[in-house]
């Protein structure tokens, strides 16, 4: 059995079907949602001090948001961010005319609807938090840093979703004065002096450049923004963003992602310091710190559940093609 210490918890689900499957198979639009408090709750070790989750949907309209976040602080902050979630749900569905949420406390979600909330578009397009992708996050602080501003996940916003950037992870880095220097001498200027956000700039300077390449690959040929777009966003290969990034890291770490435009991703330390554990069939995608919280979560057997190998990455592609990759080599394993 894997030793539990004092570290930050992660989760990360990857739905690979449309919600209306699961909306038949399980009775709720909600599944993914509920998986995740799940998964989240049962690592509660982990995040005494705060949590937060972001969900993504990859079926919003221009127009509609399409990256929702809720973090809060405390030993109670898992409740407070699903409780958050389901009222906005509840609102929005109230001021919609659409019916019913399932009012179980924190894992209330969205089980029946009426008009427009029996339409399967509907609650993938519009509903707030009815995503196909989530990432959460339980906070044990190793820096001392604390306020809002510290809790994960942290998000790096723009109108192209392909550069949309949400980030969280398990990690003590111990050398963050170089990555300040890898970023300020891509010509950024960094606006706060803090690891995650140091990542999050990293990670977001290597996926622009990423969105770049494929941009002069597809343009031309008389293809409009929205085609070339759209070929970005199913030719996205994380793994360049990764492997451009990683060197300069040093430390422990199990660090998770998602982009706007469908790309989810985990990539743990080469020396296998920060655990990473996942799980995957023909529906999902799971991801957490703690072996034995899939296993329960998802009722499968361990050997089911797989660790992720030291400077390994996870990759769940837009399209839902799920990848391993080495992106560091790995170096003499934690015990």
């Amino acid at each position: 059995m894997e030793t539990i210490k004092h570290e930050c918890g992660v989760a990360l689900i990857r739905l690979l079907k449309p919600l209306s499957y699961y909306k038949e198979k399980y009775g709720t639009w909600g599944y993914g949602f509920n998986k995740l408090y799940l998964l989240m709750e049962k690592q509660h070790n982990r995040g005494q001090e705060a949590a937060g989750f972001a969900a993504l949907k990859m079926q919003a309209a221009p127009g509609e948001e399409f990256l929702f976040r809720e973090r809060a602080q405390g030993s109670d902050a898992i409740s407070k961010v699903f409780e958050s979630a389901n009222r906005q749900i509840a609102e929005f569905l109230s001021d919609n005319s659409a019916a019913g949420i399932a009012s179980s406390g924190a894992q209330a979600v969205v089980q029946a609807g009426a008009a427009e909330g029996e339409d399967p578009d509907y609650f993938e397009k519009r509903v707030p938090f009815a995503g196909e992708v989530y990432l959460g996050h339980l906070r044990y602080s190793t820096t001392g840093r604390s306020g809002m501003e510290y809790v994960h996940p942290f998000i790096r916003r723009s109108n192209f979703r392909s550069r949309s950037l949400c980030l969280c992870g398990n990690f003590n880095l111990t050398n963050v004065q170089e990555i300040f220097r890898d970023v300020t001498g891509s010509g950024q200027h960094p606006r706060k002096y803090a690891d995650t956000y140091l990542l999050l700039e990293q990670l977001g300077f290597r996926l622009d450049r990423e969105v770049e390449r494929l941009f002069r690959q597809f343009d031309g040929d008389g293809r409009t923004g929205c085609e070339i777009t759209r070929l970005i966003e199913d030719n996205m290969v994380i793994e360049n963003v990764l492997r451009s990034s990683a060197p300069s890291w040093d430390g422990g770490y199990c660090i998770c992602g998602m982009t706007g435009s469908g790309e989810s991703f985990a990539v743990r330390d080469p020396w296998g310091i920060r655990p990473a554990f996942y799980y995957r069939d023909e529906e999902i995608v799971v991801l957490a710190s703690e072996r034995p919280v899939i296993q329960t979560v998802l009722r499968v057997s361990g050997d089911a559940v797989k660790e992720l190998e030291p400077g390994q990455s996870l990759v769940v592609s837009r399209s839902g093609e799920v990848r391993l990759s080495q992106i560091m080599p790995a170096k003499n394993v934690a015990k």
